[in-house]
């Protein structure tokens, strides 16, 4: 169980597809994340937000749009999130859109070369600039981690590659997602992966694949950050991603219990949740769900 924990919201939509994520940070603050989890036995210190990056399209700059605030804010995220651990804190960074795991990383990175990351997602962003359709960058992730892609990006870290395939496992991603060029780097780089579609066959054991997952990751690995995107969760179920995949994905209940044996691990040196967007949420009951959810994983509650 985790015993305190440091927050610090990030309301970037620098990389993101739509207007939303800025707000996921308060919102989670609303639907009483400290408040339970301090009910729950957890210190948490609140760090407060980095500035608000609003969404806009980047007509300059198609294959990579807003190629220059993405940047900007990963090393936003580095350097604030470098001075948490320098104070001996579990980071817990609320987003925001998927790039800031490449800041929170580089964080880590810079301070033990030997981090790992658990890349709880519901695609492999494995795209680059070169190959997309949209230019958005939270599809590019992993590909800018392994050192691919726009070299502003992938040399925003303190090395290049940031950190090596061998450094990652994905787990929950959909394969459907990815396309001819996507399959290819998967393969170049030997990703280690965990599909949805293997998680949840007939037959299978979702909470021993995690358990499997996080043991390969820490085979060589002293820590590792867990990077987890609410679409990951079938839309059907919980429809707060801001890319939604509707009848695709772990259904709500395997998802959290996925969460919760990641969050067991002793490794387990920062989280990071991404893809939050109240927009889709007007009453704020699907951003409830998300917080019981996340308090009972970081508590390692059982499910009620």
């Amino acid at each position: 169980m985790v015993r305190e924990l440091a927050l610090l919201g990030v309301p970037s939509c620098a990389g993101t597809h739509g207007p939303g994520q800025e707000k996921a940070p308060d919102a989670v603050r609303a639907a009483g994340l400290l408040e339970s989890l301090a009910a729950a036995g957890i210190t948490v210190r609140d760090h407060g937000n980095l500035p608000v990056v609003p969404f806009r399209t980047d007509p300059d700059h198609r294959d990579r749009q807003n190629l220059d605030r993405v940047v900007e804010v990963v090393r936003s995220v580095a350097d604030r999130v470098g001075t948490l651990l320098d104070g001996g804190a579990l980071p817990l960074v609320i987003g925001g859109d998927c790039t800031i795991t490449l800041g929170v990383v580089s964080a880590f990175v810079a301070r033990w070369p030997d981090t790992g990351l658990l890349y709880f997602d519901g695609d492999l962003d494995l795209s680059v600039p070169e190959t997309t359709r949209s230019g958005i960058l939270d599809t590019m992730v992993l590909s800018h981690l392994f050192g691919d892609g726009a070299p502003e990006l992938a040399g925003a870290g303190p090395r290049v590659p940031l950190l090596p395939a061998e450094g990652v496992v994905a787990f929950g991603h959909d394969p459907v997602e990815l396309d001819d060029a996507g399959r290819a780097r998967f393969a170049r780089h030997r990703l280690r992966a965990h599909p949805c579609t293997t998680v949840t066959a007939p037959g299978a054991d979702p909470v021993g694949t995690a358990r499997a997952a996080w043991h390969s990751l820490v085979a060589d690995r002293s820590r590792f950050v867990l990077h987890f995107d609410v679409d990951v969760i079938d839309s059907v179920d919980l429809p707060l991603g801001d890319f939604p995949h509707f009848n695709e994905g772990l259904p709500l209940s395997v998802a959290l219990d996925c969460l919760t044996e990641f969050a067991s691990a002793p490794q387990l040196a920062g989280v990071v949740v991404t893809e939050i967007n109240p927009n889709r949420d007007p009453d704020g009951s699907l951003v409830r769900t998300l917080v019981g959810g996340l308090v009972r994983a970081l508590t390692g509650a059982p499910p009620a």
